[in-house]
């Protein structure tokens, strides 16, 4: 009897073993689709060599409200790596009639990459996130990284409806941001916590769609595969700066393009 219960606690404790090690090796892929209103102040309108600002009576008004873009999450265990598909920069150019009443051409719309490469990297049981970025300069890239913490939820309530999102039952909340109401729907199916947008994290959870009025994110894909763990591991060997000076060398890496697109330089990457 004695036996029998030795071998019963035994089998309970490695059944309980294999369950952690099953949770901890989870891995796949979550694609999102997501869509934004066009912040027209990150573009560039340039007319016979000028640019022209949002608000000048030149500025065109064809163009699209919103925007779309995809967005990846690949996790393995407790990491995960967050892409952005897209992202680039968009220069549009008119050539006017000599007596600048009109102009001569249909706008002709040219798309840059970004002079540089970003990507986030999130310690999913710490909750903690690490931005690298790659500054290419002069043929010789120059790779950045900053730590920054996932601030706790705050004001969320969340409601008793319920959906399936690619195949997962997700559970609605609602949460006051940016001066708006965020509808939010999230998962405990799966094994850690995660939102597209940073500052909805959930206290547990999975967010696999939100909603405001300026902007969306839906889980088209939830696939569950192997994928190696160093894949979704930031570089040891890179600089590591504060989040300030990262935004700051973000920004100067964007103004210094800018400049070289409005001189009309060669854009070879």
């Amino acid at each position: 009897m004695k036996n029998a219960a030795k071998n019963l606690v035994l089998s309970f404790a490695v059944g309980l073993l294999a369950a952690g090690t099953a949770l901890a090796q989870t891995s796949g892929r979550i694609n999102y689709e997501a869509t934004q209103r066009v912040d027209l102040s990150q573009m560039r309108i340039v007319i016979n060599g000028q640019a022209i600002k949002p608000g000048s009576p030149d500025f065109p008004t064809d163009i699209p409200e919103t925007r779309s873009f995809g967005l990846n999450l690949t996790f393995a265990g407790t990491a995960a790596k967050e892409e952005r598909e897209g992202g680039g920069m968009t220069m549009r150019t008119v050539s006017m009639n000599g007596n600048g009443e009109g102009p001569a051409s249909a706008p002709k719309v040219t798309n840059f990459a970004r002079p540089f490469e970003e990507a986030t990297y999130l310690d999913l049981a710490n909750r903690t996130t690490t931005t690298v970025l790659t500054v290419k300069k002069d043929n010789s890239p120059t790779t950045y990284r900053s730590d920054a913490p996932i601030a706790p939820p705050a004001n969320w309530t969340v409601t008793t409806q319920t959906k399936k999102i690619a195949g997962y039952t997700c559970r609605k909340a609602t949460v006051p941001y940016k001066k708006e109401t965020y509808t939010v729907w999230f998962t405990t199916d799966l094994p850690f916590t995660y939102s597209p947008v940073r500052d909805l994290t959930p206290e547990k959870g999975v967010v696999l769609a939100l909603e405001s009025d300026q902007e969306q994110y839906r889980a088209a894909k939830v696939e569950l595969k192997a994928v190696p763990e160093a894949e979704v591991k930031p570089s040891a060997t890179a600089q590591k700066v504060t989040p300030a000076e990262l935004k700051e060398m973000r920004e100067k890496a964007m103004a210094d393009f800018r400049q070289r697109m409005m001189e009309g330089s060669n854009f070879r990457n």
